[in-house]
C-alpha cells in the first residue's frame, strides 16, 4: 500500500558491569565514559547508564539500536556486547537482549 511505513525495531542490551579497581564514582564514570565513547564511535548505538548510579563498583548500561529489521537491530546490539567483552577491563556480571517492534 502506498505511503505505508516500514516496521521499526528497537533492540536493547542490558548489561551489568563490575569495576573491581574503582575506588570512587569518579573512577567508575571515567571508565564508563571511555567505554560508551568507544561503543558510539564503532556502532550506531545509544548508551545510557541505567542502573547503580550511586555505586562506585557497579553499573547497569542500556545499549540500544534502531533498525527497520529485527535481525539488523539485534545484530547491532550483539556486536556492541562483543565490544564490551573485548574492551571492558572489569567483569560483565549479566547481559540480556530484547527486541520490540514499534510499528
Amino acid at each position: 500500500m502506498p505511503g505505508e511505513l516500514s516496521p521499526l525495531f528497537v533492540a536493547v542490551a542490558e548489561v551489568e558491569l563490575h569495576f573491581p579497581g574503582a575506588r570512587s564514582l569518579k573512577d567508575k564514570r571515567q571508565d564508563l565514559r571511555s567505554l560508551s565513547d568507544r561503543l558510539r564511535h564503532r556502532l550506531p548505538v545509544l548508551v545510557v547508564e541505567a542502573d547503580f548510579q550511586d555505586l562506585h563498583q557497579r553499573a547497569g548500561l542500556a545499549i540500544s539500536a534502531l533498525a527497520t529489521g529485527e535481525a539488523q537491530a539485534r545484530g547491532t546490539v550483539n556486536r556492541a556486547l562483543e565490544v564490551v567483552h573485548q574492551l571492558f577491563p572489569g567483569v560483565v556480571l549479566a547481559e540480556r537482549v530484547s527486541v520490540v517492534q514499534l510499528r
